[in-house]
């Protein structure tokens, strides 16, 4: 059997094939045993100073209103997942780096002329990343960093 020493906290992010045994500070972990700490993508959550704008903005872009509309935040269901807009929070990924959620599209290059149509800016162009897989980001009127993914290997039968 295989053994790794990782930190505990390291150890919590992996994936199901992986079971904790902690031994002090850090952990001996051995493959194959584990439950998943992360079961996939449910919501991104998007700041912005203008609740009202950004409300008719996404409505336009999503083609639907929210399903949860209230002056501390506004839910949309996409595809099964969650589009949130937080009115008391701080765009930080569009400029400063961190993480960008990527929504699936049917055809990334219409779907990033739109956007551009609608008021995003250019942030990554649209690129092939291999695969026949095509990624873009775009950033929305309130600073946030929205990426989008063509990606004719997605099957949504594997969400969960």
């Amino acid at each position: 059997m295989q053994r790794y020493w990782i930190v505990p906290t390291l150890a919590a992010l992996l994936s199901p094939c992986w079971r904790l045994c902690f031994l002090g500070d850090s952990a001996l972990i051995e493959a194959g045993e584990a439950e998943p700490m992360l079961e996939g993508l449910r919501t991104v959550i998007y700041p912005v100073a203008d609740l009202a704008r950004a409300k008719t903005w996404y409505s336009t872009v999503l083609g639907q209103d929210p399903y949860f509309d209230e002056p501390f935040y506004v839910g949309y269901t996409v595809g099964g997942f969650e589009l949130g807009l937080d009115p008391n929070g701080t765009a930080a990924s569009a400029t400063g780096g961190g993480p960008v959620a990527y929504w699936g599209v049917p055809d990334i290059s219409a779907a990033y002329r739109r956007l551009h149509e609608l008021g995003a800016g250019e942030c990554v162009p649209v690129q092939d990343v291999g695969g026949g897989i095509r990624t873009a980001v775009v950033t929305d009127p309130f600073g946030n960093a929205v990426g989008l993914i063509e990606n004719p290997h997605f099957r949504v039968e594997d969400v969960r």
